[in-house]
């Protein structure tokens, strides 16, 4: 194996993996990363899924309620995910699957979140519609409550940074926005609506461009021309933020497989914009 496929085996899992990993036995948790603007139809627990797959709420499980500094989805209390973990089951030693019907988004913040906690994951790679084309078997109905985990959450595993720090990453280093090139443009907005637009400094790169047609990560040579005129491959300071902390973990995943430990501002632009005194770039430049 090359050094980019042992980066790719180290964050991402295939289905042919996978279905390999279960048929051994080897301790494996799976969760459907779920949340309200999954593709996934409803209602969610009569829908086909992974075998032995148990729901996890992007809101409910891998955020904390929005709040008003911190931004829409804040990391969840320790406690609260200490209680979610012990809920699916996850043992010490076993390996947590995360997969959605979303591309990865979703599932990319369950991996972000997990992996800070310290919980050894990996994001399915193409989620939902790669493991039905690889032939994987289906459940039609959740699984019973498995008995309760002992694996424990020592959160602080992935870099992450506020603020205070953010222009400090644009400056210095390499700060990149991966919503959708119309948010990151913004621009008028209505009176009393929150503003539109980027954090000086910041490159566009949405997420959606880290996956190829069949809606697998992309390979690593392709992740490298998308990156590289960026200057987040020269080896400096790389930061990445979104509008609440969901898609900024979709180009973290990313990074990961070319080698790079990109730190995350949880809060984003939802929390960027709570305090009024932060300058604010329009248009498609980077300001």
């Amino acid at each position: 194996m090359t050094a980019a496929d042992d980066r790719r085996a180290a964050v991402l899992i295939t289905a042919a993996a996978l279905q390999a990993r279960l048929a051994e036995g080897a301790p494996t948790v799976i969760l459907a990363v779920r949340g309200t603007d999954s593709q996934a139809p409803r209602p969610e627990t009569a829908h086909p899924r992974l075998p032995g797959a148990i729901d996890a709420g992007l809101a409910e499980d891998f955020a904390a309620p929005s709040d008003p500094v911190e931004g829409s989805r804040p990391l969840p209390a320790a406690q609260a995910l200490q209680a979610a973990v012990t809920r699916w089951g996850i043992a010490e030693g076993a390996l947590v699957v995360v997969y959605d019907h979303d591309g990865g988004l979703l599932a990319a913040r369950a991996w972000w979140v997990l992996r800070w906690a310290g919980i050894a994951v990996r994001l399915l790679d193409g989620g939902f519609a790669a493991w039905q084309a690889a032939g994987g078997a289906l459940d039609s109905t959740p699984p019973a409550a498995p008995t309760p985990g002992t694996a424990r959450v020592t959160p602080g595993a992935m870099a992450e940074f506020g603020p205070d720090a953010a222009l400090s990453v644009a400056r210095e280093g390499v700060l990149l926005d991966s919503r959708m090139m119309a948010n990151y443009i913004g621009g008028p907005v209505a009176a009393g609506a929150p503003p539109r637009g980027h954090i000086p400094g910041a490159w566009s790169l949405p997420a959606a461009e880290n996956l190829a047609a069949d809606g697998r990560f992309a390979d690593a040579a392709t992740l490298r021309a998308l990156y590289a005129p960026t200057g987040a491959l020269a080896g400096g300071r790389v930061g990445v933020y979104c509008g609440a902390g969901v898609s900024a973990a979709h180009d973290v995943l990313a990074l990961a497989l070319l080698g790079v430990d990109a730190a995350m501002y949880p809060g984003s632009w939802s929390a960027w914009i709570a305090d009024p005194a932060r300058p604010v770039a329009v248009g498609p430049d980077r300001g």
